[in-house]
């Protein structure tokens, strides 16, 4: 895992180290173990390592024989070793025993064919000297950050936005568009970025850069060929797949840990990595001080069950407000859950404990329908298909009585589940979450909201639909949804890539396996959601490892405290600056006598709803996200190219 920046230009040997130097200081915290930079005549890249892989010759930028194919890569390719052997039988002699050389021969060898081979996270540019050519990709789900912008025909890329702006050459903008797409969906939607004009890679995308032009082009799609009847064999495939999928991921030349929930699919992804390593295996969890989210009593026999040597990062009542600054720095993006905050911390306490490679269980609850969002879509469906209308309240109680953070259904919710869209409405699972977070936007200053006008980012995302969505079944439309809408953009990025790049440490996802994907797409909705127990297939399968006890849990959504974290008697005093009245009005996305309103519930104990606490988030962590990244350059001190471990001219060796 790595950090990646680069510039391909038009104009010849005119790329500064210096300036790719500022570029790799920037995200520096990617990679803390070493760093490298190369300058041809029409690219220049920068590197900086975590070594995981082949951890003394894996220095980067790397070239192939002749130093006419260069590349700058983040991520991991866990297929390296078949890729290797199917290389060298086609006469590629290798260096290296590196994942990086094998794409460096794999694009030699297939070109942009090379992605469908590759089984990995990965976010990487290629510049081929041949043909004055720039070739970036980022993986299948998007694990892997990747950003670029273009300008007066330059292209420039980084694995994050700071790095762009260290450049000098690229201005910070705020984009309306993609925070009212924040305000909405949780995240904002790629290729937006929250800056005007700078683009996030679409996950599974590739581009061609040549002569000042950027073509961007698909090379893989989310389907969901839903059978009628689930395949005789779905155990004995489901068992194959997640051993497989985590017999890869174990692939390293450091310690392997996990990151332990207590719930199903961290107990799997850890207990599988137990039996896969040749260490007894560190796992690593988070707990709060507040009852309402600690799950330690569950961390702790998960952990026993697995034989793990286990850690904990405490939240205390201090601790998200104390690095919510921080947080942001690494998300570059307002939030509106301060469901990251602990994770940065849990990633601290690995990589204190000396683990740079934890496994997780991200994108089970896509792939098995786990999350209650499905549920309530089986239920709304079934409850708006009554005719007597006047039953449909009291079916919705006896059927689904706990929505949203474990109340009971009460009039507010039913009308609120059962009035948010009509069925065929291609975006019916998802809007009921989407008008509770758009709440928000009644504090939008009057300018802010001007500068909206004939926006409707719902309908975008409606109008965005591939054809073949049409023809799913509403489960999988919700899928889908949940995983372009939110995986990606907000889940594997805000809570994922960028705390645990925060302190260099590399998360892997057995469950984001493509082949696992794939197995789990075509599984009939019931296998995944049997009437309204999620992940059954996945339950059924998970009592061949896992105590009954764990295997049979229920789903506890991962919520961290929000509002109340800002307002003790101990809050640190930038909460009250970001909040001012003038720090309100010079951003200007929220209005400041909207805003104060909404502070002095927050301070009084008054604000207690979910929709106050998502809208103090938001304006919170937008004042803090501008001040950051438009209020004032990013400038940080460039990085000693003489202590670089590469430095490369034209792909030969300057030192």
């Amino acid at each position: 895992m790595c950090g990646i920046a680069g510039i391909a230009t038009q104009h010849a040997g005119s790329i500064a180290i210096e300036k790719l130097a500022r570029m790799a200081a920037a995200i520096q915290h990617r990679g803390p173990d070493g760093y490298g930079f190369y300058t041809g005549l029409h690219a220049g890249f920068a590197h900086v390592r975590l070594s995981i892989i082949d951890v003394a010759g894996g220095a980067q930028p790397l070239t192939n024989e002749d130093g006419q194919i260069v590349i700058t890569y983040n991520g991991e390719v866990y297929n390296h070793v078949e890729l290797r052997r199917e290389l060298e039988s086609s006469g590629h002699v290798f260096r290296t025993r590196s994942d990086t050389e094998v794409l460096v021969h794999a694009y030699e060898e297939w070109g942009a064919g090379m992605l469908s081979r590759l089984n990995g996270q990965f976010a990487f540019a290629i510049s081929d000297a041949r043909d004055q050519s720039v070739f970036i990709a980022r993986d299948r789900f998007g694990v892997r950050p990747l950003f670029f912008t273009e300008q007066r025909g330059n292209l420039y890329f980084a694995s994050e936005l700071k790095a762009l702006l260290a450049s000098g050459d690229v201005k910070a903008a705020v984009d309306p568009q993609a925070l009212d797409e924040v305000f909405t969906f949780w995240a904002m939607r790629p290729p937006r970025s929250g800056l005007r004009g700078i683009h996030s890679l679409e996950p599974g995308t590739y581009g061609l850069w040549r002569d000042g032009r950027l073509v961007l082009h698909r090379y893989y799609e989310l389907d969901f060929p839903e059978r009628d009847v689930e395949p005789r064999d779905a155990i004995e495939r489901l068992d194959e797949l997640m051993r497989m999928g985590v017999d890869l991921r174990m692939r390293a030349d450091v310690p392997v840990g996990a990151y332990l929930s207590g719930g199903l699919d961290s107990s799997i992804t850890a207990t599988l990595a137990a039996a896969a390593s040749p260490h007894t295996l560190r796992s690593f969890s988070i707990t709060f001080d507040d009852p309402r989210f600690d799950e330690s009593a569950y961390q702790r026999d998960a952990a026993r069950a697995i034989g793990s040597m286990h850690s904990i990062a405490s939240m205390g009542v201090n601790t998200i407000a104390e690095s919510f600054p921080d947080v942001i720095w690494h998300t570059e993006t307002p939030l509106t859950r301060t469901a990251a905050a602990p994770m940065f911390h849990l990633a601290r306490l690995t990589k204190n404990a000396g683990i740079k490679v934890v496994l997780t269980g991200e994108g089970a609850d896509e792939l098995f329908l786990g999350y209650d969002l499905f549920k309530e879509v089986a239920v709304r469906r079934f409850c708006l298909r009554r005719p007597d209308s006047t039953a449909r309240p009291r079916l919705f109680d006896r059927l689904y009585p706990y929505l949203l953070d474990g109340g009971s259904g009460g009039e507010f919710w039913r009308r609120f589940f059962l009035e948010a869209g009509a069925p065929d409405d291609p975006l019916f699972s998802h809007l009921p979450r989407f008008q509770l977070t758009s709440w928000i936007k009644q504090f939008y200053s009057a300018e802010f909201r001007a500068g909206l006008s004939g926006i409707d980012v719902a309908e975008e995302v409606r109008q965005s639909l591939p054809t073949r969505f049409f023809r799913w079944s509403a489960l999988n439309k919700a899928a889908y949804l949940e995983m372009t809408l939110l995986l990606s953009p907000y889940l594997l990025s805000s809570q994922g890539d960028r705390m645990a790049m925060a302190h260099g440490v590399e998360g892997r996802f057995p469950f984001l396996d493509h082949r696992l994907f794939e197995f789990a797409a075509a599984l009939p909705t019931g296998s995944r959601l049997c009437g309204l127990k999620e992940k059954e297939i996945l339950r059924r399968w998970a009592r061949r490892i896992l105590p009954d006890r764990i295997s049979e849990r229920g789903k506890q959504p991962y919520r961290a405290p929000d509002a109340p974290s800002f307002f003790g008697p101990d809050a640190p005093e930038y909460i009250g600056d970001a909040l001012s009245a003038g720090s309100i009005r010079g951003t200007g996305v929220f209005s400041p006598t909207a805003v104060a309103g909404l502070v002095r519930r927050c301070q009084s104990g008054r604000a207690t709803g979910v929709r106050e606490n998502q809208a103090l988030v938001a304006v919170l962590s937008t004042q803090l996200w501008h001040d950051r990244f438009v209020a004032q350059p990013v400038n940080p001190r460039m990085l000693d190219v003489a202590a670089a471990d590469v430095v490369l001219q034209d792909a030969i060796p300057v030192s």
